[in-house]
């Protein structure tokens, strides 16, 4: 299936090569042993495909070429696998006939290819996802090349268009026209070379007038501080106008037009649909996708945001058959009672209701997903041999060897579902021990069951709460959405900052609130199976760089940015970790300030954001490169938090107010040594009066921001009267 896919779309113009590639994969799928033969039939496979990737294929499609590639690569990991077995021919229907090309797409025809051993059947259930994957990447990018052809037909006249087409299409081109815009204006701010360079030069020049505290021989740099503000006013100028034809074009009438207006929509739901039917690592990797509002369109935000609580069911019959296998009775001997249906179904597992026997106490029982531990080995092997694969093709194109890197150790700690107990009785432990008030009085954690917990079976008291994103069920409770906002970027800065062991996963469907009876609300933390402990040294410098990340110490963020390996690139990152220009920082450099004075409204700014995220996308894949592990998963957790901010409307200084008042109370601690590794009466008086002060600069800034927001809205009511 893979060879025909490949040679069908992507090799049908190299007739000799594809007749002698055909030759030689004809060897191997009858039957054979051969497992060097098998080598060379996925190896020869996938360097016709990285071919015509670069030559054959041209640039708008290329990520299909690579797909294809990445096909190869999972067949090259499947005849790893298989050195000792026996390739048998497909098993034919009765009539004596196989019709495999007029199947729909499934594992069944791969899977009767071989013997059920358990060291083939993943691997070849993986390379039936990833040929789902390479379908799905076709289909998608022929959507795309269907409406620029439409497109193109109407622009010449070749094909009519009604009155609500030609406003759309009108509608459309002006969104483009305020993109490009927008792009000229950011490369014009940050400079014709390399953003992160001059905004590195732009910082470095700040820095100095800081320290030094020119105020003569001003004239030419007040002229370029005068060009450089206009620069920075014509980006939120740009990014205004763009939001305001977004808005135009959402609130079109006809939205519904038959051309140009659904292909985000038809694409989205076909990797929706991709997700469901290859399920696990597939629906994972949705899920982060549904995070990213500042980079990929509404239309696959709103698709793939299902993925979080309305992923693919497992059958009630394989849930009885897990709970037996595990807990040695079914469940309706286990539980007093047990509801088939499930409340909620995620990537790896889904959740079932039922009721303690003797007490009637309501538990949550989380099944895993029956066959899932075996299958999701095949899935990293194809996935970390794809990679590499393709990473040593096109070293300079192609850094993504980071991503095997996390993902290949994390996803079978996750499915251990003892781990993930331990990981939420550590978790309540820490947040109790956090010293901050009223947390630990805020935040819920399910207690586990012991005795009825194995490595695919998890029970827990059943815990109510609606999704952090669910704005009306909040509100309807009377909780106030800052006051939401606020508890959950403070739970999860705790983790960060005080303890270090910190909860990657907090999408919308893991975060539950409700109120906690008197008007505030509690927060109910689930899904405990992706943790990091965080090193104490890489902890304490990630609190030195958020420290002054909030305070717009260029200089400190400079030498943080340094101490974690990363020198030229320090504005990105600094950037990456706020989801704020570098120039923001700079601005609050000079103003003391948590927050600067913008002119652009929240449309325009997250248009703004998407634009820089765009043109230094190469830049942010060299840096997910560079920068240490440990910070990778904080990336997705603040990916996360990110999305459930933007959903409640949380201002960004809030947050960064909170992460502020945690690094600067570690870094005090540290450097007084009155944490529990170090002992203060060893500690220079001096180096301690120090310490203090810079400790209570930090939260004497934040307070006076937290101050003014006060005292704003206190204002804002009698102003509207």
């Amino acid at each position: 299936c893979s060879l025909l896919a490949f040679c069908t779309v992507i090799l049908p113009t190299r007739r000799n090569k594809t007749r002698r590639h055909v030759s030689l994969c004809s060897q191997v799928i009858p039957t054979t042993t051969n497992t060097e033969l098998n080598k060379q039939a996925a190896c020869e496979m996938l360097r016709l495909a990285t071919v015509s990737a670069v030559r054959r294929i041209p640039s708008r499609r290329a990520i299909a070429a690579t797909a294809a590639a990445s096909s190869a690569a999972t067949l090259f990991a499947a005849s790893r696998l298989s050195a000792s077995s026996t390739v048998t021919a497909c098993s034919s229907d009765g009539a004596g006939s196989t019709n495999v090309l007029s199947a729909p797409l499934s594992v069944a025809p791969l899977l009767s290819l071989v013997p059920s051993a358990d060291n083939v059947r993943p691997s070849l259930e993986a390379a039936a996802r990833a040929l789902n994957l390479v379908k799905t990447v076709f289909l998608i990018v022929g959507e795309y090349e269907y409406d620029k052809a439409q497109r193109w037909a109407v622009g010449r006249a070749l094909l009519s268009a009604d009155d609500g087409t030609a406003r759309r299409l009108k509608l459309e081109e002006d969104v483009q026209r305020k993109m490009a815009e927008l792009e000229l204006a950011q490369a014009e701010y940050t400079g014709d070379g390399s953003g992160d360079v001059a905004e590195s030069e732009m910082a470095e020049e700040n820095g100095r007038e800081l320290r030094q505290g020119r105020s003569a021989n001003s004239t030419d740099h007040a002229k370029g501080t005068k060009s450089q503000l206009a620069k920075r006013d014509a980006v939120h100028s740009a990014a205004s106008r763009l939001a305001e034809a977004e808005k135009q074009l959402d609130d079109s009438d006809e939205s519904e037009s038959s051309l140009g207006s659904n292909v985000h929509i038809r694409a989205a739901s076909r990797l929706l649909k991709l997700c469901r039917e290859n399920g696990g690592t597939y629906i994972k990797v949705g899920q982060h996708l549904a995070n990213l509002d500042y980079l990929i369109p509404p239309e696959y935000i709103e698709a793939l945001s299902s993925l979080f609580d309305d992923a693919p069911l497992t059958r009630y019959e394989d849930v009885r058959e897990v709970i037996m296998e595990d807990l040695g009775s079914y469940p309706e001997d286990v539980f007093e009672s047990f509801e088939e249906d499930p409340i909620a179904s995620a990537s790896l597992a889904q959740v079932h209701v039922a009721r303690e026997r003797g007490t009637g106490r309501k538990l949550a029982v989380k099944v895993q997903h029956r066959g899932l531990r075996e299958t999701s080995k095949g899935d990293i092997m194809a996935l970390t041999t794809a990679v590499r694969a393709v990473e040593s093709l096109f070293p300079d194109s192609f850094e993504f060897g980071w991503l095997c890197d996390e993902i290949a150790p994390q996803l079978p700690r996750e499915l251990d579902f003892v781990n993930e107990g331990q990981n939420s009785e550590k978790a309540a432990d820490q947040i109790a021990k956090s010293g901050v008030p009223g947390l630990a009085e805020s935040v819920v954690i399910p207690a586990v069951h012991w005795d009825k917990t194995t490595a695919r079976v998890l029970t827990m008291d059943f815990e109510e709460g609606v999704k952090a994103t669910n704005l009306d069920a909040m509100q309807k409770q009377g909780l106030r959405l800052e006051d939401v906002a606020t508890l959950i970027t403070s739970v999860f800065h705790a983790q960060v900052f005080l303890s270090g062991f910190v909860h990657c996963d907090p999408h919308p469907a893991n975060v539950l609130i409700r109120s906690n009876g008197s008007g505030k609300p509690k927060m109910v933390l689930v899904d405990h199976g992706l943790y990091k402990k965080l090193d104490d040294t890489f902890r304490v410098e990630y609190c030195r760089l958020w420290k002054s990340l909030t305070v717009a110490d260029i200089d400190g963020i400079k030498s943080s940015c340094a101490q974690l390996g990363i020198d030229e690139m320090y504005p990105l990152l600094a950037a990456m970790l706020t989801s704020r220009p570098f120039d923001e920082i700079i601005e609050r450099s000079k103003s003391g300030s948590l927050s600067v004075e913008k002119a652009t409204n929240a449309n325009a700014d997250k248009a703004m954001i998407r634009g820089y995220a765009q043109r230094f996308l190469a830049d942010i894949i060299k840096m997910l490169d560079a920068v240490p592990r440990q910070m990778l998963l904080l990336f997705k957790m603040n990916d996360c938090l990110r999305h459930i901010d933007i959903a409640l409307g949380a201002r960004h200084a809030d947050g960064l107010a909170i992460a502020g008042r945690y690094a600067a109370r570690t870094i005090y601690e540290v450097e007084t040594g009155s944490t529990h590794d170090g002992d203060s009466s060893r500690q220079p008086w001096l180096g301690r009066l120090r310490a203090l002060i810079d400790y209570y600069n930090v939260l004497f800034r934040i307070q006076v921001y937290e101050l003014g927001v006060w005292w704003i809205g206190r204002l804002q009511p009698a102003l509207a009267q």
